[in-house]
C-alpha cells in the first residue's frame, strides 16, 4: 500500500465543493490522516464545532491558513483572533501570508517593517500559546497585494531576527525558481514548520488560480522533498491546489483519490 502517513489535505483544494466539515468527514472517508484548514471555513463551521469533529475524526492538523496581511488596518487584531483559532484546533502552525504594499504606497522597505513590526507584536501572544509562526515566502510576482516577502532566504532572514517561535512555511509553487533555493533551504534546518506541494501549469492561467496537480506541471516536487528532509523536515505535506478552472470544478472524491495516487510517488 501507498505511504500516506505524511499526508495532509489543505481544505483549499476542495473549496468550491465541500464545507469543512465534509473536508474532514472526507479525509476520515479516503484515510487521508492529517487537515489544513482556511480561516473562512472554519469560522463559517465554528472554531469549537471544528475542533471537535476534527478531533472525533482522528485527523492530525498541519497548520492553520492563514494570518498575515499586515497591509491591512485591522491586522493585528485579526492575526491575534488567528493564533487563537490555530491553538483551539491544534494546528502547529499559523501560515503567514504577509501582506504587500498599503494602498497608495510605493514604499517596499517601510512594507517589509510593517511586516516585521506587526509580527513582533503578536508573537509573544503565539509563543503562550505554542503556534509556530510559519512565513510563507510567495512568488514575487504577489509582492506588491500578498507579500513582500519573495524568498525563502528573505524569510528566513526575518524569522531569524523575530527568535523563538517564528519558522517557515515552504510551498513548492511559490519557491520551485528559486536558484539560491538548495543552499536557503539548508540554511533553514530547525526553522521549517509547514511544506506544501502543487505543481506549476505552462501555460499558467492565473498567477493565484491555476495551480496544477501534482505531476501535472514542471516542478521538482521530489527534489524538493529531499532538499527539505535533508535540512531535517520530517513533518506533514499539505497538498494545497488552487484551481478555478479545472480541480474546483471536479467531484471532491474525484480530487481526494488523484491526491491520493499522485501523492505517494512524487512526494
Amino acid at each position: 500500500m501507498a505511504d500516506l502517513s505524511r499526508l495532509s489535505l489543505n481544505t483549499i483544494t476542495v473549496r468550491e465543493q465541500w464545507s469543512l466539515a465534509q473536508c474532514i468527514e472526507g479525509c476520515a472517508r479516503h484515510g487521508i490522516p492529517a487537515i489544513g484548514p482556511w480561516r473562512d471555513k472554519l469560522q463559517e463551521m465554528g472554531v469549537a464545532a471544528a475542533a471537535r469533529q476534527i478531533r472525533d475524526a482522528g485527523l492530525q492538523v498541519s497548520g492553520l491558513c492563514r494570518g498575515g496581511m499586515f497591509h491591512l488596518p485591522d491586522a493585528i487584531a485579526d492575526n491575534r483572533r488567528a493564533i487563537d483559532e490555530a491553538a483551539a484546533i491544534g494546528a502547529p502552525c499559523l501560515v503567514m501570508v504577509c501582506g504587500g504594499l498599503p494602498p497608495g504606497s510605493k514604499d517596499l522597505a517601510g512594507a517589509r517593517r510593517r511586516v516585521e513590526d506587526g509580527l513582533a507584536e503578536i508573537l509573544p501572544q503565539a509563543r503562550a500559546a505554542g503556534v509556530t509562526i510559519a512565513l510563507e515566502p510567495l512568488h514575487p510576482m504577489t509582492c506588491a497585494d500578498r507579500s513582500v516577502l519573495s524568498t525563502t532566504a528573505q524569510a528566513l532572514e526575518m524569522a531569524e531576527r523575530l527568535g523563538e517561535g517564528v519558522g517557515l512555511a515552504l510551498d513548492v509553487y511559490h519557491i520551485w525558481w528559486d536558484p539560491d533555493l538548495a543552499p536557503s533551504v539548508r540554511r533553514a534546518a530547525g526553522r521549517i514548520a509547514a511544506f506544501h506541494v502543487c505543481d506549476w501549469l505552462v501555460p499558467t492561467q492565473d498567477l493565484v488560480l491555476d495551480r496544477g496537480m501534482i505531476g501535472d506541471g514542471v516542478i521538482d516536487v521530489p527534489g524538493i522533498r529531499a532538499l527539505m528532509e535533508g535540512a531535517g523536515y520530517a513533518g506533514l505535506i499539505e497538498v494545497e491546489i488552487m484551481s478555478a478552472q479545472d480541480w474546483w470544478r471536479r467531484d471532491p472524491d474525484e480530487v481526494l483519490r488523484v491526491v491520493k495516487a499522485r501523492f505517494a510517488p512524487m512526494c
